[in-house]
């Protein structure tokens, strides 16, 4: 069998795959399926300074090939997340990436000071929020923006750094950039599209919040993309994104130049996903005589 082992910024993932923010809560309910010490890692439930009770419903909406949600990171609060999750977390067998938000920078400086202190092995800061100090736009819309937040968290981050990039913007590899420039250790990419589907009998959004982030293979062509843009401009590790459903999937968004990948959407609908893209995985490699899956990053040949 190959060998499927990777390393992110210095941290070692026993294989590429890795539980995404938000579809996978602090892994208890799915270590009722199989050891959680199957994946990579897990990018726990994304995280702020305070506790959230997220948005009203409805609030989650399936669509074609995915899904629109506005949970509004509904989360316990990092001090929670410290004291009550971390420590089962820690004896799972996997690496443990803490997921941060926040509306100001002051937020998201005093979550990495407090995690750097833990033992989470990362911390992916997610940039796609309304920066209240700035009328509400997005920290992760512009250049500026993402170097300015990045730097701010560098200096309060002793752990790998990895900043979550929107796909909402208009050159990703000019984020991608920015972020590296400011001090990021990784990227990882992409975040939800924003949507929006209307119910034709109320003629209310369908989603109480109007809009939702869309997930789910709709979105995987765009990831695809947009991972493969990235990885031209920076030297830091990509972790892909967005869509990822099967084996086949994983293998292209490695080729786009993933080093590591996040596995979202498709939990939903089936929990033993990850196991069934490993095995894939494995099966692929061994047939293509490729000894391990890091040959396979990068390995898109463009016309």
């Amino acid at each position: 069998m190959a060998d499927l082992k990777v390393n992110v910024a210095g941290v070692a993932l026993a294989n590429p795959l890795i539980a995404a923010s938000g579809t996978f809560g602090f892994g208890r309910e799915y270590a009722e399926f199989y050891p959680l010490s199957t994946l990579g890692g897990i990018s726990c439930k994304g995280i702020t300074l305070q506790e959230r009770p997220g948005n009203p419903p409805p609030r989650i909406a399936e669509t074609p090939s995915g899904m629109l949600n506005a949970v509004g990171l509904q989360n316990p609060g990092v001090d929670h997340f410290i004291e009550q999750d971390l420590p089962w977390l820690r004896q799972q067998g996997t690496a443990v990436i803490a997921n941060i938000a926040g509306n100001t920078p002051e937020d998201y400086c005093a979550m990495a000071e407090k995690l750097s202190d833990s033992g989470v092995d990362m911390i992916e800061m997610n940039i796609s929020c309304p920066n209240v100090k700035q009328g509400g736009v997005q920290f992760g819309t512009s250049c500026a923006g993402v170097e300015s937040i990045t730097a701010a968290v560098r200096r309060h981050c002793k752990k790998p750094l990895m900043v979550k990039l929107s796909p909402n913007v208009s050159d990703i590899g000019e984020i991608a950039a920015a972020a590296e420039a400011a001090g990021a250790d990784a990227i990882s990419l992409i975040n939800t599209l924003t949507g929006m589907r209307i119910d034709i009998r109320t003629r209310r959004p369908i989603i109480r919040n109007n809009t939702g982030g869309l997930s789910g293979p709709a979105v995987f062509p765009v990831a695809v993309r947009m991972v493969w843009q990235a990885s031209q401009r920076v030297k830091i590790p990509v972790v892909g994104l967005g869509g990822i459903a099967a084996w086949q999937d994983a293998v292209e968004m490695l080729l786009a130049g993933a080093s590591a990948l996040q596995i979202g959407t498709v939990l939903f609908t089936d929990p033993y996903a990850p196991v069934k893209i490993l095995d894939g995985l494995n099966r692929f490699l061994d047939e293509q005589g490729i000894a391990s899956v890091t040959e396979l990053t990068g390995g898109v040949r463009p016309w």
